[in-house]
């Protein structure tokens, strides 16, 4: 599969361009078009149980779509609900990632995509605690609210990075959660900064410039009747902010 992006960083459309018979699996809602003789199948990968934990702990969709190629190839045009940019992740065996809930919008054929728990950081860090784990080989597609950016840790390194605007990393990267300033919570609200990930290396950690929680605080704030809403850092097709339109 071959990936090419347009209208980044802002508004990206990511093209899945596939060889005969080939797949790619995306999610629900994420495919803006495909090309003719592309065929689909829409089921819960991995029977109910599976579907229904995507659906309800990663923040995705019960269903997952398989696009497939004729045998002259193809392409499956994807994108997230949020303005933003589209991110390509080279996924091996000796490299699996976890992904933020609700940032999974497509996989090529070799890779599987599970919800996995994240740690109790990522549960009290606003995260919902579960994610995706993107293992195999091969691609796995992200949307980013905002531009990305990607920074890889040589061995002993560390990084700190605002809860809300982590989007990906290598499950071997080390991290944990404290308040951004240390001991100290009511120094942590007023700086507006309530909770931080220290993550040492080696590996790599992908972010995103704008904060979808942040995002949802302020619709929250300007719409009439509205309430601020936890969970929203959905950025996928099937979840998500989108919700809060309708």
């Amino acid at each position: 599969m071959q990936v090419d992006t347009r209208h980044s960083p802002s508004f990206t459309v990511a093209r899945c361009t596939l060889t005969g018979g080939e797949a790619v699996q995306v999610e629900g809602g994420a495919m803006i078009a495909h090309s003719a003789g592309v065929t689909l199948e829409s089921k819960s990968q991995g029977g109910i149980m599976a579907g229904l934990k995507r659906s309800v702990l990663g923040g995705g969709s019960f269903f997952v779509t398989t696009y497939t190629a004729p045998a002259q190839g193809g392409w499956v045009d994807v994108a997230g609900v949020l303005p933003g940019d589209t991110v390509s992740i080279d996924v091996t065996p000796d490299q699996p990632f976890f992904l933020r809930r609700g940032s999974w919008i497509a996989n090529s054929s070799g890779v599987t995509v599970d919800t996995q728990w994240g740690g109790m950081a990522n549960l009290f860090g606003g995260e919902g605690g579960f994610g995706f784990r993107a293992s195999g080989q091969g691609q796995a597609l992200c949307s980013i609210y905002g531009a990305v950016d990607v920074i890889d840790l040589e061995a002993g390194e560390s990084v700190t990075i605002d809860t809300g605007h982590v989007v990906a990393y290598h499950l071997d990267v080390r991290f944990q959660m404290r308040r951004a300033v240390q001991g100290r919570t009511f120094q942590s609200m007023k700086s507006g900064e309530g909770w931080v990930f220290d993550f040492t290396g080696p590996g790599r950690v992908l972010l995103q410039s704008r904060n979808p929680e942040a995002f949802a605080h302020w619709v929250a704030q300007a719409v009439p009747g509205e309430t601020p809403r936890e969970g929203l850092g959905g950025l996928g097709g099937g979840g998500g902010l989108g919700s809060l339109f309708n």
